[in-house]
C-alpha cells in the first residue's frame, strides 16, 4: 500500500451544507475533519431557501442560531408571503393564496424557522468550520479512493496545480451532491419515484415592478416557457433566481447568455425587461446551475468506513422546504457517534443505526413533500402517504414508530426530547439547552436517579450530564410546571437523552435497581456490551 501524505480521522467529500454541517458537528464534539470541495469557492446561488425550527435546534446546540439570525435573507418575510400560480407574471393568474407551509414549532420549541438562503448559510457554517480548527480545501476532487478494515485512502487532485495527494482517513463522509460519484462508486443503487426533471436555475437582476403590479410572493409557478416554471425572489428587490426545464436537445453546458435570456423573458411574460445573468461564483464564469428534481433514497447509507449524508443519500422535491434540513440533521445524526466511536466511548455497532434511522426520516420526508408538490403544482406525483407537516419536522422517530404530531411528544423512546422552559433561579432557558454535548439524565424524583446516574457514567466512562427538575434537590425547574408530565415521568422516573436530543431511554417510575438500569440505557445506547 503507497504511503499517505496525510492521516485524518475524518474525511468529507463535499464543501456545501451537507459536509460543512458534518464538520461543525464533529468540531463540537472534538474530531476535526478535513473537508475538499471540487469547486473553487462558495456558489452564490441562494438554492435551499430556509431551515425548518428542528435544524435552527441543531444549530443552537453548537451556538449557531444567533448567527443565523443575523445573517437571514432581505427577504425575511419569505414563508409568509403567498404562493402565485400564472401563465407568466404579465400573464393570466390562475391563483394565489398562502403557500401551506405553516411553521410548526409553536410553543413545542423555542426556536422558529430561520429564513436564510444556502449561500449565506454556507458563510455562517464555513466561518463556524475554520474557527472551530476544521481545514477546508477548495478546488479539490476525491478521484479515487481504497477502504479496508483500519481506513480508508483517498487521492486527491488539486485542480488548480494538478497535484495529487494520497489521505488516510478512519472514515469516509460522501457529501458530494445527488449525483454522487462516491455513491456511484460504491455501487449503491437508489429506490423510490426517482427523477422527476432535470432543470437548468439562473440568478438574476431585473426590475419586475411594471409586471408585478404591486404583487409579493414567496414563490410562483409559472406555465411559460415550460410548466413548472419557477421564479422567486432572492433579496425581495432587484435579484431574481429562475428554474425551468432544460431544453429538448440542448445540454446545460452548451446554452448561452441569450437562450438564457430568451426563456426568462417567456417567463416574465414580456420582452422589454432588462435582465442581468449574475454568475455562480465570486470569480465569474459558471452562469447556470443544473438540479435534479426527484424523490430518492439511497439504498445504503454506508459501506463499511464509508457514509453518505446529505443529497447523496436522498433527494426529495423543494415543496415544503426539506432538503437542506434533512442533509442537516444526516449530519448531526452521524456527528456524535462517530465521536464516541473515535474516543472509544462507544462501540462500532453504534455506527450502524445511523441508516436505519435517517433513512426512515428520508422516507418519511419525500412523502410529505411529495404531497405538497402535488397540491401546489397539480403535478402527478404520488400523494398516497403524507405526513402531518409538524409530525415530518418535529415528530419523525428513531425507534420504527409513526411519526408523532408535535403536541403528542412526550419523552417517547426514539423520539425528539420536550421542549419546556426552565430557570436556575437566575434565567430562563429550554430543556433543549441542556442536550448536544453528552448524554443527559433527566429526573423529577428522588436523589435516587441522580446518584444512580453518577455511579452509572463512572461505571461506563461515559460522559453524562445529571439534572434533578422541579423534584427534591433540584437544580432546575420548570416555569410554567409540569416538566415531569412532559417527559412521562409523573411517577417518579427518569429520562436518558442522546447528544443529539433524542430520548434513548425512559423509566416511568422509580426503580430498585436504578444505577443498574441506567448502566444498562448507556450501555444499549453506545452500543457496547459491558462496562468498562
Amino acid at each position: 500500500m503507497t504511503t499517505p501524505d496525510e492521516r485524518v480521522p475524518v474525511l468529507i467529500v463535499g464543501g456545501a451544507l451537507a459536509g460543512l454541517s458534518t464538520a461543525v458537528f464533529l468540531a463540537s464534539h472534538g474530531v476535526k475533519a478535513l473537508v475538499v470541495e471540487r469547486h473553487p469557492d462558495t456558489l452564490l446561488h441562494p438554492r435551499a431557501r430556509g431551515i425548518n425550527p428542528r435544524t435552527v435546534e441543531a444549530f443552537r446546540q453548537v451556538g449557531l442560531e444567533a448567527a443565523l439570525r443575523a445573517e437571514a435573507s432581505m427577504n425575511a418575510d419569505f414563508g409568509s408571503l403567498p404562493m402565485l400560480r400564472a401563465e407568466s407574471l404579465a400573464g393570466r393568474e390562475i391563483f394565489s393564496g398562502p403557500a401551506d407551509q405553516p411553521d410548526p414549532s409553536g410553543d413545542v420549541s423555542p426556536t422558529t424557522w430561520v429564513p436564510i438562503d444556502q449561500d449565506r448559510l454556507e458563510h455562517v457554517l464555513r466561518a463556524k468550520a475554520v474557527e472551530s480548527g476544521v481545514e477546508l480545501r477548495f478546488s479539490t476532487e476525491a478521484v479515487s479512493h481504497h477502504q479496508d478494515v483500519d481506513g480508508v485512502s483517498v487521492v486527491l487532485l488539486d485542480r488548480e496545480s494538478g497535484q495529487r495527494r494520497t489521505v488516510r482517513a478512519d472514515y469516509l463522509i460522501a457529501a458530494d451532491g445527488g449525483r454522487s460519484p462516491l455513491r456511484e462508486a460504491l455501487g449503491i443503487g437508489v429506490q423510490g419515484p426517482g427523477m422527476f426533471a432535470t432543470t437548468l436555475s439562473v440568478l438574476f437582476e431585473a426590475d419586475l415592478e411594471p409586471v408585478l403590479r404591486g404583487r409579493r410572493f414567496g414563490m410562483s409557478y409559472l406555465d411559460q416557457p415550460h410548466p413548472q416554471t419557477v421564479i422567486y425572489p432572492h433579496d425581495g428587490e432587484r435579484r431574481w433566481i429562475f428554474a425551468t426545464s432544460i431544453p429538448q436537445g440542448r445540454t446545460l453546458e452548451e446554452m448561452t447568455d441569450d437562450e438564457f435570456q430568451a426563456l426568462i423573458a417567456a417567463a416574465i411574460g414580456r420582452d422589454d425587461i432588462d435582465v442581468t445573468i449574475l454568475a455562480q461564483l465570486p470569480a465569474g464564469g459558471v452562469k447556470a446551475l443544473r438540479f435534479d428534481l426527484g424523490a430518492q433514497v439511497a439504498q445504503q447509507y454506508r459501506s463499511g468506513r464509508i457514509f453518505l449524508v446529505g443529497d447523496s443519500a436522498h433527494l426529495v422535491p423543494p415543496t415544503g422546504g426539506f432538503g437542506a434540513s434533512l442533509g442537516i440533521q444526516d449530519a448531526h445524526n452521524l456527528a456524535w457517534k462517530l465521536a464516541a466511536v473515535l474516543t472509544g466511548t462507544a462501540g462500532p455497532a453504534l455506527l450502524e443505526t445511523y441508516e436505519r434511522e435517517r433513512q426512515a426520516a428520508a422516507f418519511l420526508t419525500f412523502r410529505t413533500s411529495l404531497s405538497l408538490m402535488h397540491d401546489r403544482t397539480g403535478s402527478d406525483a404520488d400523494k398516497d402517504h403524507s405526513a402531518d407537516y409538524g409530525a415530518t419536522v418535529f415528530g419523525y422517530r428513531y425507534d420504527g414508530g409513526a411519526p408523532v404530531p408535535p403536541g403528542d411528544l412526550c419523552g417517547q423512546p426514539g423520539t425528539r426530547a420536550p421542549h419546556v422552559v426552565l430557570t436556575d433561579g437566575a434565567a430562563e432557558s429550554s430543556s433543549l439547552d441542556l442536550f448536544g454535548g453528552s448524554f443527559v439524565l433527566l429526573t423529577s424524583g428522588s436523589g435516587e436517579w441522580a446518584e444512580a446516574g453518577a455511579k452509572a457514567a463512572a461505571r461506563t466512562d461515559v460522559a453524562l450530564a445529571v439534572h434533578v427538575v422541579d423534584g427534591a434537590g433540584s437544580d432546575l425547574r420548570s416555569v410554567a410546571g409540569g416538566f415531569a408530565a412532559a417527559y412521562g415521568i409523573e411517577g417518579g422516573g427518569a429520562v436518558l437523552v442522546r447528544p443529539d436530543g433524542f430520548v434513548a431511554w425512559r423509566a416511568e417510575t422509580p426503580s430498585g435497581t436504578a444505577e443498574d438500569d441506567v448502566v444498562a440505557a448507556l450501555l444499549a445506547a453506545t452500543a457496547r456490551a459491558e462496562a468498562g
